[in-house]
């Protein structure tokens, strides 16, 4: 049994973390933070995980607290992860950070993209990007593991292999991500310089053995779509040569063959049809007409794109069966209308 503690386990996705090691045969959560609900039970912020922890509490950030620790989650909001990582990373065998303080290898890109000049440049290098499908060698024994987040994870599921194989020019690529947090609204925002383009820019550009493409450009354009979870991803690119539909679904389905989290479908993907789970699915096409590459993915934003992903790599960090705790099967069913 590997000893867990979550660090920010009060919000969305420390939630979805107590739920997700609630049922992992291998994880005891010995630690759960929380600075604003500290003293306050789990079971009565979040009335749905009562029953698997019925008398733990809060209680504040304490580096020491993770002594003994296998694997400790951060679930903290920018900028607070890079102040507490080197504490932690002598006290605990792997630290899996869910914020972005460790995702970019370039930390001339944190004051242009996140404000702020970052505090502990020299673990950028040691941090590897928490993406399995994509980057799963690094993932070994990693002491520190910075996961991929929810826009980048869809957009580079879906873009990834067309890069790699050389299909799509890799300039001018497209990615127009919803996710929902609001009801009765639709809307894009970042426009032209949302946060999370160096990202999926350096997702993009960087192969499975650390050699990097050239010439990657994104456009990124986040909306945000009254529900509760999901998110789908529509990607563009040009094709760099011959490519159809079937050629493109091909293309996928090789990338991701005996991967247990994705689906390679003819059918659209679903929001619904992947909600609590940590899948992802994909499909394809290119229209003749235009000659655009149409590339289209959906998850769960707070499982494939967080505390799932979190998971999954720390199974790997840990040497452990990747899909140890996680499902690949939605909890509500979705059915195709003619």
């Amino acid at each position: 049994m590997h000893r867990i503690a979550i660090i920010g386990a009060s919000g969305f996705t420390g939630a979805e973390l107590l739920r997700l090691c609630a049922g992992h045969p291998d994880f005891e959560v010995a630690d759960a933070t929380g600075e604003t609900q500290a003293g306050t039970a789990v079971a009565d912020l979040y009335p749905s995980l009562a029953a698997h922890y019925p008398d733990l509490s809060y209680v504040p950030a304490d580096p020491a607290a993770v002594d003994g620790c296998d694997v400790a989650f951060l679930g903290l909001p920018h900028g607070a992860s890079q102040v507490l990582v080197p504490e932690l990373l002598d006290r605990v065998g792997h630290v899996v950070d869910l914020a972005a303080d460790f995702r970019l290898r370039d930390a001339a890109l944190y004051p242009t993209w996140y404000g702020e000049d970052h505090e502990v440049p020299g673990l950028l290098d040691e941090a590897v990007y928490g993406l399995p499908e994509l980057f799963r060698s690094d993932l070994a024994g990693a002491r520190l593991v910075a996961a991929a987040g929810c826009y980048p994870t869809a957009s580079a599921l879906a873009l990834a292999p067309f890069v790699r194989a050389g299909a799509i020019d890799p300039a001018g690529l497209v990615s127009n991500t919803s996710f929902c947090t609001v009801d009765e609204d639709y809307t894009a925002y970042g426009l032209a310089g949302h946060r999370h383009t160096p990202e999926i820019e350096q997702v993009l550009r960087t192969r499975a053995d650390g050699t990097t493409v050239g010439g990657v450009s994104v456009l990124f354009t986040p909306h945000l779509a009254p529900m509760n979870r999901g998110i789908l991803a529509t990607c563009y690119a040009r094709p760099a040569g011959d490519l159809d539909t079937d050629g493109a679904l091909a293309l996928l389905a090789e990338a991701y063959a005996g991967e247990p989290f994705i689906v390679v479908d003819e059918r659209s993907p679903s929001t619904k049809a992947t909600l609590g789970s940590n899948a992802a699915h994909l499909t394809a096409r290119v229209d003749p007409r235009t000659g655009w590459v149409v590339v289209l993915c959906a998850i769960d934003n707070l499982v494939k794109g967080a505390s799932g992903q979190a998971v999954q790599c720390a199974n790997a960090a840990l040497g452990l069966d990747e899909a140890t705790g996680l499902s690949s099967i939605a909890v509500s069913y979705t059915h195709l209308r003619a």
